[in-house]
């Protein structure tokens, strides 16, 4: 179905060097779109499209979406995708690291899509963007507080860019992954200690952890055709962790 078809698009998406933002970045191009991948190295192997740039950084979001709109002048499609961990347990968390996670899961994602849009209402364009969030958007984890909120926070913010961008032809869309195997996760998750895996695994009703492609096909959608009555909408990818209140015994 060409409604599904991604061809004419362009998409950058940001922390694309590895994991789920990988994936969504090999997703969309599966699906016919020219994508700009980007991170903090200076390259990634087999990729050809990529930026370099430090979204920590106060200039980082407008220097990438100018070299990202250098590399492909269409673009039309943003995912922020950005984003990492840093807490401490709250009594030992400090300024320093609950700064660092605002700046980088918020901010970053903020000013990277004002950026994009300028350019797009500048050229009378419409377009996508695509906000990655995460269940703990919606629910609390232990030693997570900064973390938590930052998510939580992008969750209104993606409703709140739907309202702001909706005259201009632009739709804006979220996922709140669950529980997903990335090189973050792989650590704990391939430790001897099964513990806690087991745990989740008996409490996701589809009893596995995620893989990043499950949150690339939920992407590749919201950037298609096929979605274009959709806006202000975050989809949960969890493989229903958080639609069973005690899971299984």
């Amino acid at each position: 179905m060409k409604a599904f078809s991604l061809e004419g698009h362009a998409a950058l998406v940001t922390g694309s060097s590895q994991g789920i933002g990988l994936a969504m970045g090999k997703a969309l191009q599966e699906a016919g779109a020219k994508v700009v991948f980007h991170g903090l190295q200076p390259s990634v192997e087999g990729i050809a499209s990529y930026v370099q740039a430090d979204l920590m950084q106060n200039d980082g979001p407008q220097r990438l979406v100018d070299a990202a709109f250098a590399c492909e002048p269409t673009l039309d499609t943003l995912i922020c995708n950005a984003g990492s961990f840093f807490d401490l347990p709250f009594l030992e968390m400090t300024r320093e690291r609950w700064d660092k996670t605002m700046q980088l899961n918020l901010a970053s994602a903020f000013f990277t899509a004002q950026a994009f849009a300028r350019r797009l209402v500048a050229e009378q364009r419409g377009g996508s963007i695509v906000i990655t969030s995460s269940t703990n958007g919606f629910q609390g984890e232990m030693d997570s507080c900064a973390y938590d909120a930052s998510k939580g926070a992008l969750v209104m913010l993606t409703k709140s860019l739907a309202v702001s961008l909706a005259d201009h032809g632009i739709r804006v869309n979220g996922v709140a992954p669950g529980l997903i195997k990335t090189p973050l996760t792989a650590q704990w998750m391939e430790s001897k200690d099964r513990t806690l895996l087991d745990h989740y695994e008996k409490k996701i009703l589809l009893r596995r952890v995620g893989a990043p492609e499950d949150v690339a096909g939920a992407v590749a959608f919201l950037c298609s055709p096929a979605s274009s009555y959709i806006t202000g909408e975050i989809i949960v990818i969890d493989g229903g962790l958080t639609s069973c209140q005690i899971g299984r015994m």
